[in-house]
């Protein structure tokens, strides 16, 4: 797929970006041309981008800041012109779980403040693209799930994700930014290494090594490629012109039994080594997934085994 020419010269601002999507959403930028400002409340362990990034992890500007102190944003925004925005930073179900009160700060608040600022700077910042979450739908919901909805999300996270949709619907209606939001469902690919739905990663890790792994959960779900799901909100970042679109993202729909399978044929040594707990995942198996490509064009969809396996090759060579 070629480049976004309405990405290149652009100065992008993702918040959350040492984390897994935000790392692989900073490699997307800077493929397709753009400058990339990482805000995040701790910048003095950037791992993650240098895992995906390498020696081109030099190349992002870093920002220590709180995602929910709105002048901070905005003065970092001013400072390097930024013209782009995509907001990721916020806390997984496991750390929601464990502390709601501020799951709610950073999930919730901080994605009010990235609004605010951008609101502010709307000659130059056409509008946010934001991540959502499959959390927002609960085990009781249709298999597969429509995009509209029914929501019914059964933990924090999941409903801190559905409120973050219902402002930016609002920021629309009152204020006129559009925005994106996207829905993934598990992430796996190199830097993958916490959060609800890590441990396919992990065990992915684990096989590299020639290592025993248990993945903590079993069932069929959809599975979105790191690198993809990144390109995917850098490009939603250049796309928002109108409403407040909520998508699901288009991932691959796979049984665990299939994972583990991709994870031997990538790594022939970890054959019967990799296991899994039956109980599923809190979430519908299938999502409705047809939003997001209509408003940001075509994405790339990475075959689970060819994702597998490139993972697992990442995994050999920073070992080595």
């Amino acid at each position: 797929m070629g480049n976004d020419d309405r990405l290149r010269g652009r100065v992008a601002l993702v918040t959350g970006a040492l984390g897994c999507l935000g790392a692989w959403t900073a490699k997307a930028f800077l493929d397709e041309g753009a400058s990339v400002v990482a805000y995040d409340l701790r910048v003095d362990d950037p791992h993650r981008l240098r895992l995906v990034l390498g020696e081109d992890a030099a190349r992002v500007t870093l920002e220590q800041g709180d995602v929910t102190d709105v002048e901070r944003l905005g003065a970092v925004m001013d400072r390097h012109g930024v013209t782009r925005v995509v907001h990721l930073a916020g806390l997984q179900v496991p750390f929601c779980r464990a502390n709601p009160p501020l799951g709610a700060r950073v999930n919730v608040e901080g994605t009010v403040a990235v609004f605010e600022a951008v609101k502010q700077r709307r000659d130059r910042i056409p509008g946010v693209a934001l991540a959502s979450s499959a959390a927002v739908y609960g085990p009781d919901d249709p298999s597969p799930a429509p995009e509209v909805g029914p929501f019914s999300p059964r933990t924090h996270y999941g409903v801190f994700k559905l409120a973050n949709e219902g402002t930016a619907r609002v920021y629309w209606a009152d204020d006129g930014i559009p925005s994106i939001a996207i829905r993934p469902y598990v992430v796996y690919g190199p830097a993958r290494d916490q959060g609800l739905t890590s441990t396919p990663t992990l065990a992915m890790q684990a096989a590299a090594r020639g290592d025993p792994f248990t993945i903590s959960y079993g069932g069929a779900a959809q599975y979105d490629y790191a690198p993809d799901v990144g390109l995917a909100f850098a490009r939603a970042s250049a796309a928002v012109s109108t409403g407040a679109i909520a998508a699901n993202y288009p991932g691959v729909p796979a049984h665990m039994a299939e994972v583990i399978a991709a994870i031997e044929a990538a790594a022939p040594d970890a054959a019967g080594m990799i296991r899994f707990e039956e109980t599923g995942l809190p979430f519908p198996a299938q999502l409705e997934a047809t939003a997001l490509e209509r408003a940001i064009g075509p994405l790339p969809r990475t075959p689970l085994a060819d994702g597998v396996r490139q993972a697992v090759e990442h995994f050999r060579r920073i070992a080595s």
